[in-house]
């Protein structure tokens, strides 16, 4: 009898991870909270108020439809549920302008930072038509492809939310979970042999509230369903929103107010004075509401910077607030190529690990202030590039130069009309857009607790401490690339090792592996919320393939296959490596590899033809050429006095 494995969430990681358990003869249940596939990423149209759509209502009559037709055929064998307590997949990349309370959220021009060739699942490439760097909408679509063509959406429960995931009374010899579910407002328990989490760490937003002196509570977030409050505000054109009183006598919010997803103050020491109103970008959706007003936004990640940029648009002025500044990468590398798919390979990878992080940041750094001093930007940080988690944006230095956004130090307090930067500069503002990060939590497993972004787990999925290995945490990462091929290979091994194929080590030697790479964290980052899952993208994806015998070997295949060899060595370290060798190999990665770049090139030049050359052959000049110039300066360093 097929063992049975419970999926929690079916995004990007709770699709790979369907299909992972199907490939190895287990039964998956997936729960997805909503309606549909693509969490994060999956738009919804709205029926009523700024921006709706005549086609909303039709849209969802038929929704059902068209999740049931790709369902028309159906298969012999195992009949895997997966649990989705949103109406959709996605998950994380899945777009909507009023997401469910805890899933991730994103607003509607999100492009992703990694290109599609970096970012696909191993076994099923994106058409060579789609863009390099997709919209939401286009990764959405690229997930319904491959939920259609694995068959993946019968195995999914949707509207069905994960309440409790409890351990059974003879786990100690059975390894089994008891899952409580709840659908429609009826609850089900059912056992499982096997867990997989895969509902992200882009769900709660982090607002760091005691950076600002005097603030002890948090912020009031105003629910889009549940709250109900009483407003009084001013006309759209002042834009000054304020919370007059908060009742129970059930006074739905107003639908302007709803349709700019207000975060309201309520009795905050040191920003109950300021009249204007903020939000967490998890609540920011498009620029509209901030037309021809002045605008902070707080912090400098990618989605800070990407806001920035956008609002600078419609904004009358929009001013970035940063901590410690930041190094800006760029989409668009050297001839006008994705930039993972430029530099993310095995043997810019091997530069990485032969030489020291000093020399291999000093040749970045210049690299990036080649194209814009950060320092004359007021970009620039303490720390080395290799500190943090980069951000990318090709769009910011145009804003900065052109005088539409204004970088300034972090805010030390507000007034009723400005903030007060710890420059002592004073700005009048109309809004505030907390661009800080969110934080993760697990509520609804028994027996686990997340403790400042933190949680033990072997290679960043398994528990260390369980009797049995049969819970694995999905996606629990931040990579320096693709998160979908990392998650789709963890789901590979994770179903090994519920199947018994492989076997963890013992406890403390995995306790002594998490505590080894929390300490090499800790030295390498600066120390942020964000900066405890982070995991560098090939040394990641190798040490997961060694688990499973994946790993591509270098010398085999320069002894059978040159060509291959040298496109897998010097050319970009794409996810269809994974899948030439070993459990789960595709007859279809050799030439997926070779034809990579041609891919690329097909999306900037439709009606290109032929094919295009290896992408290793640019890549191995660049490299000899990086090779002589380290040469020299490590010469040079070592002659001088």
């Amino acid at each position: 009898m097929a063992k049975k494995v419970a999926i929690i969430g079916g995004g990007s990681s709770g699709l790979c991870a369907i299909k992972a358990c199907l490939q190895e003869g287990l039964e998956p249940v997936c729960f997805e909270r909503t309606a549909d596939i693509g969490g994060l990423w999956r738009f919804e149209y709205r029926l009523r108020g700024p921006g709706a759509w005549a086609g909303a209502r039709e849209a969802i009559l038929t929704q059902q439809q068209r999740i049931l037709k790709p369902l028309q055929t159906r298969h012999e064998g195992l009949e895997p549920i997966c649990f989705e307590r949103s109406k959709d997949i996605g998950g994380l990349w899945r777009f909507e302008e009023r997401p469910e309370d805890g899933r991730a959220s994103i607003y509607r021009s999100v492009i992703i930072n990694t290109s599609k060739e970096m970012m696909c699942f191993s076994d099923f490439p994106i058409p060579e038509d789609f863009p390099n760097y997709m919209h939401n909408s286009k990764i959405m679509e690229y997930f319904r492809m491959y939920a259609q063509h694995f068959d993946l959406l019968r195995h999914i429960r949707f509207r069905t939310s994960v309440c409790r995931v409890s351990k059974r009374p003879d786990f100690g010899s059975s390894g089994q979970w008891e899952v409580l579910t709840e659908s429609e407002g009826k609850q089900e328990a059912a056992v499982f042999d096997a867990v997989l989490v895969c509902s992200g760490h882009h769900t709660d937003a982090h607002l760091p509230l005691s950076s600002f002196p005097g603030t002890a509570c948090g912020l009031l977030a105003c629910s889009l369903t549940s709250l109900n409050a009483f407003f009084r505000w001013e006309s759209m054109s002042a834009q000054r929103i304020l919370l007059a009183a908060v009742t129970t006598a059930g006074v739905p919010l107003p639908p302007e107010i709803c349709s700019l997803s207000i975060m309201a103050s309520l009795s905050l020491p040191g920003l109950e004075k300021f009249e204007g109103w903020y939000l967490h970008s998890r609540d920011y959706k498009s620029p509209q509401p901030f037309l021809g007003k002045r605008v902070v936004v707080v912090g400098i990640g990618n989605s800070g910077i990407d806001i920035a940029v956008e609002l600078s648009h419609a904004a009358k002025q929009v001013f970035l607030s940063t901590r410690r500044g930041s190094w800006v990468l760029h989409r668009v590398a050297n001839s006008g190529y994705p930039f993972d798919f430029s530099y993310i390979s095995r043997f810019t990878q091997l530069l990485q690990n032969l030489l020291p992080p000093n020399i291999i940041s000093f040749f970045l750094e210049r690299k990036l202030n080649a194209r814009f001093d950060h320092t004359l930007y007021g970009l620039k940080p303490k720390h080395r590039i290799l500190d943090q988690h980069p951000t990318i944006n090709d769009d910011l230095p145009n804003r900065i130069i052109s005088g539409r956004v204004q970088v300034k130090p972090n805010v030390q307090e507000f007034t009723e009309t400005s903030a007060i930067f710890e420059d002592g500069t004073r700005e009048d503002i109309d809004a505030v857009v907390f661009a800080t990060g969110y934080s993760f939590s697990f509520p609804f497993l028994e027996g686990f607790k997340v403790v400042e972004n933190q949680i033990p787990l072997y290679k960043y999925m398994f528990p260390p401490d369980l009797e049995k290995p049969t819970l694995a945490f999905i996606g629990l990462i931040q990579p320096l690339g693709a998160i979908m091929p990392i998650s789709e290979l963890q789901c590979r091994w994770a179903t090994h090792v519920f199947k018994g194929l492989n076997e963890l080590p013992l406890r403390h030697d995995m306790e002594a592996d998490i505590e080894q790479k929390k300490e090499a964290m800790a030295k390498r980052y600066v120390k942020s919320q964000r900066h405890t899952i982070q995991v560098d993208y090939i040394p990641y994806m190798d040490e997961l393939a060694c688990q499973l015998g994946v790993k591509p070997s270098l010398l085999t295949l320069f002894l059978t296959d040159p060509k291959l060899a040298v496109e897998v060595a010097f050319g970009p370290c794409t996810p269809y490596q994974y899948r030439l060798r070993g459990p789960g190999a595709w007859a279809g990665a050799r030439e997926a590899i070779l034809t990579q770049q041609q891919r690329v090139v097909r999306a900037l030049q439709p009606q290109a033809c032929g094919h295009a050359r290896s992408s290793a052959a640019p890549h191995a000049l660049t490299v000899l050429f990086s090779i002589a110039m380290i040469a020299a300066t490590l010469i040079y360093v070592s002659l001088s006095p």
